[in-house]
């Protein structure tokens, strides 16, 4: 058998499914597109999802890739053995709904045997147990004798995640012969020693879960299959393990150089020696991507391989940074089967390098640090390290904490994990409430601080919408990166841009950034120190870096609209000097897609006739269709045409100053149609105050007007529909529901008048005499603050010298009372306010009112009771 390296094999497999009718696809991206649930692609099937949910159609219902994967599940476990690897290549076929069981089957043992040459005897299938489909194909057509099939229950060979398609597999081992065995006589497929590798896995979705147990077989059957490329290598290389292979042994053979050492000599180096060599291959491949190092999500993944992979370097004595050299070795070994590495080499080296330096300057002293926790532990009879001092090391010396974690494991010590996982709780939550009250995406001014001085932008959307630029900067929230990958927010500035940024009251333009193979979506455009224009946004396909040409589109009807409103506010600042006075000045403004605000200085509201003198003004200016002019002139000559600047503004040596016709001269930055014809048509919606002497205008334009005459017409029509009535006769409708109302209104308070009167029937007999003075109280039930007066009025003309309390509770926390004394009594030296203010707060409230009426309102009806009995105690004193 021939010993085909890593390159050829990956070639062979393509290839050999291209004969078989497949669509070979490139690898995707690491970074997973539209799919939350995974932070990296960790195997072949995850970026082709759509197309087995039937979200998408896939380009061919056969389909083959050789998908770059990261799994880092087992991190810690990377280097300690041989068997693990954070990197790898998975091969794969693909049916959506086309071929099943029987060609999957053929394909892998024809490949296997014919292609490759493997000795179809030391080859043997693993099925489910209950799936006789399989167990025929692999008997009678495949001729494979039943003793040598397998049968695996559900643990190991059936594929499902919870609800939704699920299937059997049918796996593939190779016998690599006793030397790789344990020697236990039971030694046999399936034992944990690396004697029997799974090579290949077929996983046959049949099924659909109805996440009870429940199986239901599918309309459409897929095929998903899986060969880790470096698993095949090292069965068909013969050799121990992944790290033997031919292109990872090269990468592996480059660490022993730098550090002056051999493989398998030291057992304690062969580690570290391993943890690099995985660790700059699955970096170099990340960074491709456009992954870059961070404090969370991937950026973290990447971070911590980087830095891991730097640690061990010193552990091994390499002198100096190394990892960019390295990542030449990994980029010579892949570049067959991936060309990205070699086209993104220089910033890779670059993102490598920045790293670590970056950690090189914080891991002398981070490392010193932890000594002296070591010792401060040893000293106090502990073996663990409190969170917060984990915390610290990572927070300020940027040592992740699986790198602690692996530091104190050497020396028998752990970490306090719940208190580290708290302190960092509390510093997201710090963050996030910094966040709040800062800028751009939560990030603080210094993210921008960081960039080059040198660097600036051209604003050339003036008279275009599209532009063809470079990439000149990058950011995330917190730090300048090289590259923005699939899912990123960021920031990109460029040389020269189309999109205009918030200022002068004009909103910010939206709208695209791309590339052929990438798509970022500019959701603000920012202004920055020193002449740099921030297009703020999230890469929605693909990735960007620096330095690449992008193509810049502005969202042409946002751009436009925004223009409309922009011109018509100049028109309305003039109107409103003609209306009101030259005393108006621009006291701020708003201007975007939707709308357009205008704050004014004005004494008094806006009466209806200069709101309509105004509107018609401006009205008048877009019928008359005035040409709109710009021209860039220096601040003096500019001051003597007699152009509107902004009170309070500090303008340069040079300003633009807009014409429209003779009407309107300001000192303006922002964008403006070209006529204003184009303005269409303009409606003032509202008018307030919104300080001491200044006024606010809202209005809209064009289409705008067009939609707010269309929602008042859905309005009156769904008004006039529930007045049952039609729109002309609305009006007089309206007019006679409300006389309608207002008759039957006066009805209900009279029935309730006489309501109350009998609901208390005759009360006179129960008013008490007190030296002359009848008293009268009493609770009446659910009865309104006027319905009380009026039965007060009446009880009261019934007494010659008295006094009425009476109390009623509406609902369940609503109390109405009220105090009246007739003339007499108030001579007699009666005060009902001042009886209401001491038997109000009985029934929670308050109150108070002249000597011979008062009245209060409460909230606790309990306490009626109480009022009324503490009113007449008052009285009788």
């Amino acid at each position: 058998m021939e010993k085909y390296g890593v390159n050829q094999l990956r070639k062979m497999f393509l290839e050999f499914f291209e004969s078989k009718d497949h669509l070979k696809m490139n690898s995707f991206s690491l970074v997973p597109h539209n799919d939350n649930s995974l932070l990296l692609i960790n195997s072949g099937m995850a970026p082709l999802k759509p197309y087995f949910t039937g979200q998408e159609i896939p380009p061919k219902r056969r389909v083959t890739t050789c998908q770059k994967c990261i799994r880092t599940g087992d991190i810690d476990n990377i280097g300690k053995t041989a068997r693990h690897g954070t990197f790898f290549e998975m091969l794969g076929n693909f049916s959506f709904g086309d071929y099943f069981k029987t060609e999957a089957i053929h394909w892998s043992w024809e490949f296997l045997t014919e292609v490759v040459g493997l000795d179809a005897g030391r080859l043997y299938p693993s099925i489910y147990e209950q799936d006789e489909e399989a167990f025929e194909i692999w008997n009678k057509e495949m001729g494979i004798p039943k003793e040598r099939i397998f049968r695996f229950g559900k643990e190991d060979n059936f594929w499902e995640h919870g609800a939704g398609p699920c299937g059997p597999c049918s796996e593939i081992y190779y016998d690599r012969g006793e030397k790789y065995g344990c020697g236990k006589p039971e030694c046999t497929v399936g034992c944990d020693c690396d004697r029997y590798m799974e090579i290949w896995n077929n996983v046959f979705t049949q099924f659909e879960n109805d996440g009870n147990g429940n199986y239901e077989e599918l309309k459409q059957k897929n095929i998903d299959t899986g060969m880790g490329l470096e698993r095949l290598a090292s069965v068909v290389q013969d050799v121990d393990s992944i790290f033997d292979v031919d292109t990872i042994c090269a990468l592996r053979n480059k660490v022993c150089e730098f550090a002056g050492t051999t493989y398998q000599t030291d057992e304690a180096a062969d580690v570290s020696i391993r943890i690099i060599t995985d660790h700059i291959r699955s970096a170099t491949f990340m960074i491709s991507d456009g992954i870059m190092p961070s404090n969370e999500g991937r950026g973290y993944v990447l971070r911590r391989l980087i830095r891991r992979g730097a640690r061990h370097g010193r552990i091994l004595g390499i002198d100096g940074k190394f990892l960019a050299k390295l990542s030449e070795t990994v980029i010579e070994g892949s570049k067959d089967g991936y060309p990205e590495l070699d086209e993104k080499k220089d910033m890779i080296f670059k993102v490598l390098t920045e790293e670590e330096n970056k950690f090189n300057k914080t891991i002398d002293q981070g490392l010193s640090i932890l000594s002296e926790l070591e010792e401060e532990m040893k000293k106090n009879g502990t073996s663990e390290l409190a969170g917060e001092n984990a915390f610290k090391l990572y927070d300020t010396y940027g040592f992740p904490i699986d790198l602690t974690r692996e530091i104190l494991e050497e020396k028998g010590m752990t970490i306090d994990e719940e208190g580290f996982a708290a302190a960092m709780q509390k510093q997201k939550e710090t963050a996030r409430s910094r966040r709040a009250k800062s800028n751009y995406m939560g990030a603080d001014v210094t993210v921008y601080e960081a960039i080059d001085p040198a660097v600036t932008s051209e604003f050339v959307g003036y008279d275009r919408l599209e532009e063809h630029s470079e990439i000149t900067v990058l950011t995330t929230d917190t730090e300048l990166v090289q590259a923005l990958a699939d899912g990123d927010m960021g920031t990109i500035i460029v040389n020269r841009t189309p999109f205009y940024a918030t200022m002068g009251g004009q909103e910010a333009d939206t709208g695209i950034i791309r590339t052929d193979s990438a798509e970022f979506t500019v959701e603000d455009t920012i202004k920055l120190l020193g002449g740099k224009i921030g297009h703020v946004g999230r890469v929605t396909k693909g990735m960007f870096q620096v330095g690449d040409r992008v193509t810049l589109s502005v969202n042409e009807e946002n751009r436009q609209a925004t223009c409309k409103n922009h011109s018509a506010t100049h028109l309305l600042q003039k109107a409103l000097k003609l209306v009101l006075g030259s005393h108006v000045e621009q006291a701020g403004s708003l201007v975007n897609g939707d709308r357009l605000r205008f704050d004014f200085t004005h004494f008094q509201a806006m009466t209806p006739e200069e709101i309509q003198k105004v509107e018609a003004i401006v009205n008048e200016k877009i019928a008359e269709q005035l040409p709109v002019e710009t021209k860039v002139m220096s601040l003096e000559e500019a001051k003597k045409t007699g152009a509107m600047a902004l009170f309070g503004e500090k303008y340069g040596e040079t300003v633009r100053v807009v014409n429209m016709s003779e009407f309107s001269k300001e000192f303006c930055g922002g964008t403006h149609v070209n006529n204003t014809g184009a303005i269409s048509m303009f409606k003032i919606i509202s008018e307030n105050g919104v300080a001491a002497g200044v006024r606010r205008l809202e209005a809209l334009t064009g289409t705008g007007v067009v939609k707010y005459y269309s929602e008042l017409e859905k309005n009156l029509e769904s008004a006039a529909k529930a007045a049952k009535t039609d729109t002309a006769n609305l009006t007089a409708k309206i007019e006679s529901l409300q006389e309608e109302i207002k008759s039957l209104h006066s009805e209900n308070e009279s029935l309730k008048s006489k309501l109350a009167n009998n609901s208390i029937g005759d009360v006179m007999n129960q008013a008490e005499e007190v030296n002359g003075i009848q008293i009268l109280t009493a609770e009446v039930p659910d009865m309104d603050m006027n319905g009380l007066r009026n039965l007060g009025d009446s009880l009261k003309e019934k007494m010659n010298s008295g006094v009425v309390v009476l109390a009623s509770a509406q609902g369940t926390d609503k109390v109405n009372l009220i105090v009246m004394a007739t003339d007499e009594a108030v001579k007699a030296g009666v005060h009902a306010g001042n009886i209401v203010k001491a038997i109000a707060p009985k029934v929670g409230g308050g109150g108070g009112g002249r000597p011979n009426m008062a009245q209060a309102g409460g909230k606790n009806p309990a306490g009626i009771s109480e009022a009324l009995a503490e009113a007449k105690s008052l009285l009788k004193k």
